[in-house]
This record gives structure tokens, sequence and C-alpha cells, in this order.
């Protein structure tokens, strides 16, 4: 059996809920590779990741390089002894990197691969309406996701499942495949599946441009989009011709109703605690709403100090 000495590489909550799996389990985890220190919000305050966060909370050994090839980081990482690396929502390794430690460095990535290859897989599965997906162990190689397979779980999504509800699941069932794993590979039983070289079903990275919502789509297509980029993600927007106005909204929970009408597509119909947008085969309800400059409010909040036009249309 393997004497295990680990580093951890990873940046957003989704790492965290894994290192901290990994560290109930009292593995052995000798230092946390995350992202540098970045300058947020109006005071351009620096905002540690939250796996640094929590790994100082843990009193953990935190490098953060920004070049992954700097000879001052590729020492200090030497100098850990790690014999096996865990890669977690990071950036993509140089193979110094991935090659250094004996027992290998595997990835947990968010989806079934070789479906959803990429930087979002979660928002991709639920914008393309898939009602399963799950989380993958693979050992690292030179292409993005492509290694070979060493476990994998699926998980179940519901229709109503944001991109945060599906985040918050995979989380889960990826920290425990990820201690899986390790046991496997400290007892050195670990038998890996080569991935099929198919990539059918992409996962971008999410641009502003991918979450406009196009109201000339069904109403399952829209449906899907604003849940799957629903917070802490993107969220979708459309902009609104308030007839004396043009404004761009951010889009956050909606219902649907499939029915048909005979309303124009994009029409707004509002009461004072209702906000509905016609699409060609129904009304998709408006839940959760941000306007420029504004916060994210409920709809009942916002109808009760802003007025959209009878004649109000998204476009």
């Amino acid at each position: 059996m393997a004497d295990l000495r680990i580093v951890f590489m990873g940046t957003p909550d989704f790492a965290v809920g894994v290192l901290k799996n990994l560290l109930q389990y009292e593995f052995n985890v000798v230092g946390v590779i995350t992202a540098p220190d970045k300058p947020s919000g109006r005071g351009r305050k620096l905002n540690q990741s939250a796996v640094k966060k929590y790994a100082i909370e843990q009193q953990l050994k935190v490098l953060q390089p920004t070049n992954l090839k700097n000879e001052d980081f590729l020492d200090e990482l030497k100098q850990l002894n790690a014999n096996l690396q865990i890669v977690v929502a990071f950036r993509m390794l140089p193979k110094v990197v991935w090659q250094m430690p004996t027992l290998g460095t595997f990835n947990l990535h968010a989806s079934l691969l070789p479906e959803y290859r990429g930087a979002a897989p979660i928002n991709w599965a639920i914008i393309n309406g898939e009602t399963k997906t799950g989380v993958t162990t693979f050992f690292i190689d030179e292409k993005i996701d492509t290694g070979e397979i060493i476990l994998q779980d699926s998980v179940d999504i519901n229709e109503t499942d944001t991109a945060s509800d599906l985040h918050d699941k995979l989380m889960i069932v990826g920290s425990q495949l990820v201690v899986k794993t390790v046991k496997l590979i400290e007892k050195g039983k670990v038998k890996t599946i080569k991935q099929p070289d198919k990539e059918d079903k992409p996962a971008p990275k999410i641009f502003k441009e991918t979450c406009k919502i196009d109201w000339d789509q069904p109403i399952d297509t829209i449906y899907n989009k604003i849940r799957g980029l629903s917070p802490p993600y993107p969220a979708s927007w459309t902009i609104i011709d308030n007839i004396n106005e043009t404004i761009e909204v951010k889009i956050y929970n909606v219902t649907k109703e499939k029915i048909k009408h005979n309303y124009s597509i994009g029409n707004i119909f509002t009461t004072k605690k209702e906000m509905k947008i016609a699409t060609c085969n129904g009304y998709i309800f408006i839940d959760e709403i941000q306007l420029p400059g504004k916060r994210r409010m409920k709809i009942t909040d916002l109808l009760n100090g802003f007025k959209f036009h009878e004649n109000a249309k998204a476009q």
C-alpha cells in the first residue's frame, strides 16, 4: 500500500467540497495549488479563491503560481515530495507538472466523459436538456479531458434543477468519487478505461453572447437555457424595449407554461405580482430579475416600484 503525499489543485467552491472530503478521510495533503488573488468589486480589493480560504483555515501550505512552468514554482512543487496530484476545477497543466508525481495526476470532471469535455459541463448539460449527467475521475494527459478513465458515477437532472442545484449535487458525488479513486490508487488496484475519440457534446467556456435569450426558440429550449445559466453562473439576459427606454436585464429563476396563444413572441405581460413573456408555444414566467445597476430581486419586489409599458417587448 502506497504512503500517499497528495498535492491538491483547485480554485472554486466545487473544489473546496472535494478537498474537505479528502481531509475528513485523513488523507495526507501536503500542499494546495490555487489561482493567484484577484482584484474584485468597486474597491478592487484582492480576493482569495474559495480553495485558498479553506486551505488557510486548515493550515495547509498554499502555492499560487501565475506561471505553471516557472522554475521557482516547479522547485517548490518538487520540494513537497508529493507522489499523487489531484486536480478539481483548476486549469490545464503543463506536462512537467502532471508527470511529476510517481502515482500520477488525476482530475475530477463534472460530466460522464467523453461527453461534455471542456470548461462548462454543468451549464451545457442543463442547457441541452439532459436528464442525466455525472462525474468522472481520469488520469491527465496532454489534451483536455481525454485521459484514461478511472471511475464514473451518474447523477439525475430534474426538470427544475438549475446549474446551481446540479453543481451542489455533483460536488457531493464528486467528492465521494475522488475518495474512492484515491483509495484504489493507494492500494495499487486502479484499472483504467481508454476514452473514445468522439466529442459530440462539447462544453466550451460560457461567454456573454452565449447567454442571450432567443425568444424565437421553443419554450423548452429557452427554459433550459435560463436554468442552465442560473447563479452562481453568468445568468441569461435579454433586451427589453420598454417603449420609452431600452434596458438590458438578467433573468434568473423562471417557470414555464405550455399553452397556445395568439400574441407576438416577446410580448411582456405584467400584473402587480407577475411577469410573463410570450414564446411560440407558451409563456416564460419570470421569478427573479436584475435591472442594470440594481441587485437581483424577486419579480414581486420589482413590480412594486417599476412599471413595464403595456406594449413592452423582450428582444
